[in-house]
C-alpha cells in the first residue's frame, strides 16, 4: 500500500530538495509544489482566489504521481500550507481546501526546520517569520493528533534525519 508523505514548513527551509533526495533514496516519485508552477505563470500578483486554483492543481499533480509511485509517495506540501497562508494573509480559506484539508490525510509529516539560511526568492514573502510559522506548522498537526517528526541538519545530514524519521515511523 502506498504511503504518503508531506513534508512541510517554512519558507526556504529545503522542503523541494529534500523530497528530491528522498525520492532518489527510495526510488520513487515525489510531487512538486503546484504553488511555484503557477505562480511563475501568473503575471499579476496573486489574490486568494488564486489560492483555490493552487489548491486543485496540487491535488490533481499528486494523484498522477501516486500512480507511478512505489512504496512512497513524497509530497512538498499540502492543503494545510494552503489553510495557514490563506489565514495568514487574508483572515479565511475557501471552504473546499478545508474540506480537503480534513479529508485527504497523509501517512507521515516531516517538518523542516529553520537552521538552514533563508534565501530570496520571489514568491519568498516573511523571511522574519519562520519560527512562528514552523510553530504554526508543529500545532497544527498536533491538534489533528497526526505523527511528524522535525527534520535538521543541512544537506546530506538533513536527507539522513528525515530518512532514519521514515523508516522509524515505518519500522524498516
Amino acid at each position: 500500500m502506498l504511503k504518503r508523505i508531506c513534508v512541510l514548513g517554512p519558507e526556504s527551509t529545503g522542503k523541494s530538495e529534500l523530497c528530491q533526495h528522498l525520492s532518489r533514496i527510495y526510488r520513487t516519485e515525489w510531487v512538486p509544489e503546484y504553488a511555484r508552477f503557477y505562480l511563475d505563470r501568473l503575471g499579476r500578483p496573486y489574490e486568494q482566489s488564486d489560492l483555490l486554483e493552487i489548491a486543485k492543481g496540487q491535488l490533481i499533480w499528486e494523484d498522477d504521481k501516486a500512480e507511478y509511485a512505489d512504496n512512497y509517495l513524497f509530497c512538498d506540501t499540502d492543503m494545510s500550507v494552503l489553510d495557514i497562508w490563506s489565514n495568514h494573509k487574508y483572515g479565511q480559506t475557501d471552504p473546499w481546501i478545508l474540506e480537503q484539508l480534513h479529508t485527504r490525510v497523509y501517512d507521515f509529516y516531516l517538518i523542516t526546520n529553520i537552521d538552514i539560511p533563508w534565501l530570496p526568492d520571489p514568491q519568498r514573502e516573511h523571511p522574519r517569520d519562520r519560527k512562528y510559522f514552523l510553530d504554526l506548522f508543529k500545532s497544527k498537526l498536533e491538534e489533528r493528533n497526526l505523527p511528524y517528526a522535525l527534520v535538521s541538519g543541512i544537506e546530506d545530514a538533513r536527507a539522513a534525519c528525515a530518512k532514519m524519521a521514515v523508516d522509524v515511523h515505518f519500522k524498516q
